[in-house]
């Protein structure tokens, strides 16, 4: 089990956590798509911390593009995820259907979060980006934690 209560992760920490470069962590940092929430960068030589939440959101913003949704639909669709759901982002589920993004909400409501577009549906579970990011998380901690290490053997 993850404690999400920690006192954060470093930007390279999260990007590689995320699986992207550094390169786009400071771009999506610069340009507001996803600001560290812990301590934002106020200068030459600061350091950025990310919360486990701003983990989960770039994981999503990552899964959205690798499924093919362009860089400016995904402000759109996170914008609208980030103001219809706030701090419930990882309950959610998104179809993925070529360039569209269907938010499923309670009772099978759909929202279609993005222009309409053609493809093969893929459903994105949002509790499983959840239990991934854990994963890598536990993945690259260092072993030299005692605590990280038992919990990593699950004792």
């Amino acid at each position: 089990m993850i404690d999400r209560r920690q006192d954060g992760y470093s930007g390279a920490k999260a990007a590689e956590i995320v699986g992207i470069t550094y390169r786009q962590l400071d771009y999506w940092a610069r340009t507001d798509l996803v600001r560290p929430s812990l301590v934002d960068a106020s200068g030459s030589g600061s350091r950025r911390r990310y919360s486990y939440r701003d983990l989960l959101e770039l994981r999503v913003i990552k899964s959205l593009l690798d499924a093919g949704i362009k860089l400016e639909s995904v402000r759109e669709v996170f914008s609208y995820l980030r103001d219809n759901l706030g701090e419930d982002v990882a309950t959610a589920n998104l179809v993925i259907q070529g360039n569209q993004a269907v938010l499923v909400r309670d009772g099978g409501e759909l929202i279609d979060l993005v222009k309409q577009g053609q493809g093969v549906l893929n459903v994105l579970a949002l509790s499983h980006v959840v239990d991934d990011l854990d994963a890598r998380i536990v993945e690259l901690r260092p072993t030299t934690d005692a605590s990280v290490t038992a919990l990593a053997a699950g004792t």
